[in-house]
């Protein structure tokens, strides 16, 4: 097999499908638009679903990208030998062009050819689907990978928790996958497969083919339009390629390893629990850098992904002062990821500075937060009786004051207390059933499922955007939205609060477009002659070479993926419910659309 880096590995999926008809894509940004089904971008396929739902993508049927992704469901697990939060995605997509006779031996042919990642064909183990109910075996895929020549007794039929693709919803596209794996190990068992956790396989691809629409009652139907989907993890695949046992051992993290290892005069190796410590401080770091380096520019808050930001600064930082890192290290090891990626993601370059006065910040007000928690942790203990620390109080600790449960206990056993753990445990799992519970109240409508209401509301967020620029200043950019089928939310840059007359002004605006009736133009051109026509281009690096550009009359022009309204008469009456601060120079309107 050959020897890769993270640039080469990139540089060579991204070809190969070059040369294959696609065009090449830019990555989209970390906080996904106009979806309030999710906090970040978690998939490759997750910023193009109008696209494979039917809408028309302007660079054409077949597209190859690399996708930033994170993913915060393991937070707790990272520091292990596999798990990370912030993740690349290589894909490629279908979008009512070609299907598995194609898809099937281009992926052999990556896989196996000798001038790609030339994987013996005997070290590979493919999956399809078994079938259930009405929808049959996919015998098609297996015969396809046995005429490619991947071997029968390593093509495994296996259930829909291992090969099946979706829907994102309740409802919508979804279909078998295939998925590719390499066999590392002899299996444990003869009924070992590749779901099996014993580690004799590695998944490296995975193939979606999106040939199924599932109803309201439950019922697949044949699509129209067949999408495939692909995910090859950029991380995952340059470990199988260089023998590299974890992430943190390859060139993604081999300069801000050194750097750390200078700052904290320990080192990587030295011992299990200074492992773990890096592997935290190196992952957080890198996630928290991509997150405050992204086009949508968000920040540590106490809601949404602010919170989950700041979780990981804190998390970084604490872990950073087990290992003895100085204070202001965090900027250190941002700016060795600033320098891996800049080529890759030049929006690092351009918002380092916003980088490192964010962590810098949250650094030091988590700081307070220890000596607040410590503070709280010496009132508390002189009441404990016994010498058990209730479990109920360490989380209140760290609930309440942010106080880690490690320091809790550790200070409770140098005072010769020992921790409640199973009280704590049972305390942090009920607080997490009751946020689960809420969130999945908050996140009950997405984008592709009530697509007439969103629809209208998308078309909405460009009459307010046109109307704040006109009413405030032509300094005013859109920052971030987020629609569900109820009611718009809109980011935007200003310095104060807008007075009543202010809001007024800006509905009355959008409500007077909205009454004459205004066609709502779509038409594709250049980047370069969009800019020409001053089209704005919010978040430009997420488009490619040619784009969809949105007018409305004279009154509003951007560049935009859709979907909108087919002109403003559609609407309804345009109402603002809310203006606050989102964070610092951030303003958030809150509206709704009254038939």
């Amino acid at each position: 097999m050959k020897n890769f880096t993270s640039e080469s590995l990139r540089e060579t999926y991204l070809s190969f499908f070059e040369s294959k008809g696609h065009k090449r894509i830019p990555s989209a940004s970390l906080i996904p638009e106009n979806d309030p089904t999710v906090l970040f971008t978690t998939a490759g396929m997750h910023p193009l679903v109008p696209y494979l739902l039917g809408e028309k993508h302007p660079a054409g049927v077949r597209l190859t990208d690399v996708q930033k992704c994170v993913r915060t469901g393991d937070i707790e697990e990272v520091g292990d030998d596999k798990h990370c939060t912030f993740f690349e995605m290589l894909g490629n997509w279908s979008l009512g062009d070609y299907f598995k006779k194609e898809m099937i031996p281009w992926s052999f042919e990556f896989l196996t050819s000798p001038e790609y990642l030339g994987i013996p064909v005997g070290e590979l183990a493919v999956s399809v689907f078994e079938g259930e109910g009405a929808i049959p075996r996919d015998e098609e895929a297996a015969e396809l990978w046995k005429k490619c020549g991947v071997k029968p007794e390593n093509i495994y039929y296996l259930p829909r928790s291992a090969n099946w693709w979706g829907p994102a919803g309740l409802t919508g596209p979804c279909g078998p996958d295939t998925e590719m794996h390499i066999i590392r190990k002899p299996k444990c068992s003869p009924e070992c497969n590749p779901s099996c956790d014993c580690g004799a396989f590695m998944e490296v691809w995975n193939d979606v083919f999106m040939q199924y629409n599932k109803t309201e009652n439950g019922d697949y139907e044949p699509l129209s339009q067949k999408n495939v989907d692909t995910g090859m993890g950029l991380e995952r695949t340059l470990c199988i390629m260089t023998g590299a046992k974890t992430v943190y051992d390859t060139d993604l993290f081999e300069t801000a390893i050194k750097e750390l290892e200078a700052l904290t005069g320990k080192k990587y190796l030295e011992s299990e629990e200074i492992t773990k410590a890096y592997r935290i401080v190196l992952d957080h770091t890198r996630t928290a850098t991509f997150l405050l380096g992204d086009v949508k520019g968000i920040v540590p808050s106490n809601t949404d992904q602010g919170y989950v930001l700041r979780r990981l600064i804190r998390r970084a930082v604490r872990f950073g002062r087990n290992l003895g890192l100085p204070e202001g290290g965090l900027n250190k090891l941002a700016a060795c990821f600033v320098k891996k990626y800049e080529n890759i993601y030049p929006e690092l370059k351009e918002n380092e500075q916003k980088i490192y006065a964010e962590l810098s910040a949250e650094e030091a007000k988590f700081s307070k937060t220890l000596e607040g928690g410590l503070k709280e942790f010496n009132k508390v203990i002189s009441h404990v009786p016994g010498n058990v620390f209730p479990g109920k109080t360490a989380f209140r600790l760290y609930d309440t004051f942010g106080f880690p449960f490690e320091i809790t206990k550790e200070l409770a056993e140098e005072r010769g207390y020992t921790v409640d753990k199973e009280g704590y445990d049972k305390a942090f799992a009920d607080h997490q059933a009751k946020s689960h519970a809420g969130s999945e109240q908050k996140f009950a409508c997405g984008l592709a499922d009530h697509k007439e209401e969103t629809t209208r509301l998308h078309t909405a967020t460009h009459l307010l955007h046109a109307a704040l620029r006109k009413v405030l200043s032509e300094e005013v950019s859109q920052k971030g939205s987020n629609i569900t089928e109820e009611r718009l939310r809109f980011d935007f840059n200003f310095p104060r609060p807008m007075t009543a007359e202010e809001i007024k002004a800006v509905e009355d605006m959008v409500n007077e477009v909205i009454k004459q009736d205004i066609p709502v133009v779509m038409k594709e051109m250049s980047v370069d002659e969009a800019k020409e026509q001053n089209f704005l281009g919010l978040f430009a690096s997420k488009y490619g070479e040619v784009v969809k550009t949105y007018s409305i009359g004279d009154f509003s022009r951007e560049i935009c993926g859709g979907p909108h309204a087919e002109k403003t008469g559609d609407l309804g009456t345009f109402k603002i419910t809310k203006e606050q601060s989102s964070s610092a120079g951030i303003r958030r309107i809150k509206a709704v659309l009254q038939k």
